[in-house]
């Protein structure tokens, strides 16, 4: 299972070589990571989805937690919150799958097409982890060949509010 894990650390040099190696080091993989300032430029928010048991998430986000420069950890896995992630996909066309064939396929997902060229498209999608597999499977499944991709990774934001839907 995969875990979302939000650290606000601050935004100084060599801040995510550390955790990268922290997390490294003891031999666990980091699936997906996206840093950026927060709206006080000295902090900045990273979230990183790491694959294990909640064994393994508890060393990781202890290990994160006693690190000088991290403000704060979270583990989002559990909790309520809105997770996304955006890819752009550049997606060749020809006879079978053309211009229209697929605007008309994507935009079943709620993607949209940021550009048109000759013999591709380019596509931009924003979805939960289980969306985004589900749309580059489906892809695959029609055989509409991916020329290129491009993943932010996830971003998770907790929510309180019993509106919030969890992922």
């Amino acid at each position: 299972m995969s875990h979302i894990i939000n650290c606000l650390v601050e935004n100084k040099p060599g801040v995510l070589a550390r955790i990268v190696g922290l997390i490294s080091g003891r031999g666990y993989n980091i699936d997906t990571l996206n840093v950026a300032p927060t709206a006080n430029p000295t902090v900045s928010k990273m979230t990183i989805v790491v694959p294990g048991d909640a064994r393994v998430i508890e060393q990781v986000t202890r290990q994160l937690a006693k690190q000088v420069d991290v403000i704060e950890v979270v583990n989002m896995t559990g909790i309520r919150h809105i997770e996304r992630e955006l890819i752009l996909i550049h997606l060749k066309t020809d006879r079978r799958n053309n211009h229209n064939a697929i605007i008309k396929f994507v935009s079943q997902f709620n993607a949209q097409v940021i550009d048109i060229q000759r013999n591709s498209v380019v596509v931009e999608m924003v979805g939960d982890q289980e969306e985004v597999f589900t749309f580059l499977d489906s892809l695959n499944a029609c055989q509409i060949e991916i020329g290129g991709i491009s993943r932010t990774g996830v971003i998770a934001v907790g929510c309180k509010e019993e509106t919030c839907s969890k992922g």
